[in-house]
């Protein structure tokens, strides 16, 4: 399985959410417990992680008998499994990303859209916004463009053809990509690319990303479908990673959740949405739609 895997179970019967836990699911690596949170919906109970499982490893997953049912009926016994994590890429191949080249004229810009820009409240954005081929930019004010604003002029115009290029750039890297699926929530990535075939949310915690003391580390999500933050959900940085050099290609619409924190390089091929509060340490470039901003920070991160 992938390092990023989150073992579940499933139930044949609705069981009592209280008996679901870190206790009554559990992961070990030998007779080392696995650090992570676990949750329940429906019938099926998921651990997830604190931080990525180690390559080439064997793990141990356990349901004890303190899981009951709804009528208080515990398991005739413990239940466990194995699996084993897929060997580690080459550290030369993960390490070895170069980052996305944005071009001259998209470098300027933090927020930048095909359709429209519309903003309600007091959001500010640091950097240019820009609009092409669409005409439609509101709400400034009430907020605040620390930068210029760009509406169907060349400069929007070449912004846009650079973008296409970096979306083209980053959905078209095939080095030694990780598998990702799911909600990412909770988890630590590791320089390098990362593929998911559908959606990607972050949702059950917040997602890290550690440089590993490379403060040239780069990251690359390729996402085939939509992205998505729920409220309150942070992306960390953590050993020297940066926000310049993590890109986020979403291949369909971006969405952040309120007051979530979020850092990198959005390339959405349709449209993002920063819902109330959400901050971005980042750019918010939108391919083929539009930006919607509701009193948010949008800052261009620091190369």
């Amino acid at each position: 399985v992938a390092q990023n895997f989150r073992p579940t179970a499933a139930f044949n019967e609705a069981m009592n959410p209280a008996t679901i836990t870190a206790a009554t699911f559990t992961v070990t690596q030998g007779t080392t417990p696995v650090a992570g949170t676990v949750t329940y919906t429906g019938t099926t109970a998921t651990f997830t992680p604190t931080a990525i499982l180690a390559a080439n490893t064997t793990y141990t997953g356990r349901l004890t008998t303190g899981a009951k049912d709804l009528a208080g009926n515990a398991l005739t016994g413990d239940v466990v499994w194995q699996f084993t994590t897929e060997a580690a890429a080459s550290p030369v191949a993960v390490a070895g990303q170069l980052p996305v080249t944005l071009g001259t004229a998209l470098s300027q810009y933090a927020v930048l859209a095909y359709a429209t820009v519309t903003n309600i409240g007091g959001s500010i954005i640091t950097g240019d916004l820009g609009l092409s081929p669409g005409s439609a930019v509101t709400g400034f004010p009430p907020g605040t463009l620390n930068g210029m604003l760009h509406v169907t002029d060349t400069s929007a115009a070449q912004a846009k053809l650079d973008l296409t290029t970096a979306y083209n750039d980053a959905a078209g890297r095939t080095l030694a990509p990780i598998v990702a699926a799911g909600n990412i929530g909770g988890l630590t990535y590791a320089p390098g690319l990362y593929k998911s075939v559908g959606s990607l949310e972050i949702s059950s915690g917040d997602l890290t990303f550690d440089a590993q003391g490379n403060v040239n580390a780069v990251f690359i999500i390729q996402i085939a479908s939509t992205f998505t933050t729920t409220a309150g959900r942070q992306v960390i940085l953590a050993g020297g990673a940066k926000a310049a050099n993590i890109f986020w290609q979403v291949g369909s619409s971006a969405t952040l959740g309120t007051n979530s924190v979020m850092k990198g390089i959005i390339m959405a091929d349709q449209s993002i949405t920063l819902n109330s509060g959400a901050a971005l340490e980042g750019r918010a470039l939108a391919r083929i739609g539009a930006v919607s901003l509701a009193s948010n920070t949008v800052t261009i991160p620091t190369p």
